[in-house]
């Protein structure tokens, strides 16, 4: 049986400035772009401007652009997020997209490429599993993890990771399983939360 051609969403988890965030996702993307198994969509949250007041007049307020924003997810087959820790913990941008995209994650996987210091990331990743499984996600258990991530940025802004591609390597197939699996059941039978 010939494997599907999935969408990938790729979300950069960060919005500060002076961030790795892209470095990272830039890397990322090569290595997803190279197993073509995804045609992939690069989300870049320092790009994204969504309300922090939950309300229906702010969604009102934003009208198109949110409207735009939420068929790229609605339209992915899976996700990656690339995330730092930032106080023991992901970003609140990504906390926000997350909250105001609740159907658009659903039975979907997603996987983490983390950066950060000593614990490279794995701290934030192991709350937006909890997050995610709430909104009935799946993630998948490979992940990729850079510790000292500025060890690794030379001074062109390129990330070198050539110890990496084996575990992007392997997450990315987990990822390629379990989004046609579940786009196949999703086809079978709509999902309801």
């Amino acid at each position: 049986m010939p494997e599907q051609h999935l969408r990938l969403a790729v979300i950069i988890g960060s919005s500060r400035e002076g961030r790795t965030g892209p470095a990272v996702a830039r890397w990322f993307v090569e290595e997803a772009e190279s197993c073509a198994m995804y045609d992939v969509d690069v989300l870049d949250l320092a790009d994204v401007e969504l309300p922090l007041s939950l309300t229906q007049a702010a969604g009102t307020a934003q009208g198109g652009r949110l409207a735009a924003l939420a068929e790229r997810l609605e339209s992915a087959d899976a996700f990656v997020v690339i995330t730092p820790e930032y106080n023991h913990s992901f970003t609140a941008p990504m906390k926000n997209l997350i909250d105001w995209h609740r159907t658009q994650w659903q039975a979907k996987p997603v996987g983490f490429v983390s950066y950060g210091g000593l614990s490279g990331g794995l701290r934030a990743v192991e709350q937006l599993r909890q997050v995610f499984a709430e909104l009935h996600a799946t993630t998948v258990r490979d992940t990729v993890s850079f510790h000292g991530v500025w060890q690794h940025v030379g001074d062109d802004g390129t990330l070198r990771a050539p110890d990496a591609a084996v575990p992007a390597k392997v997450m990315l197939e987990k990822l390629q399983w379990w989004a046609a699996a579940l786009k196949d059941a999703r086809t079978l039978r709509p999902y309801a939360a």
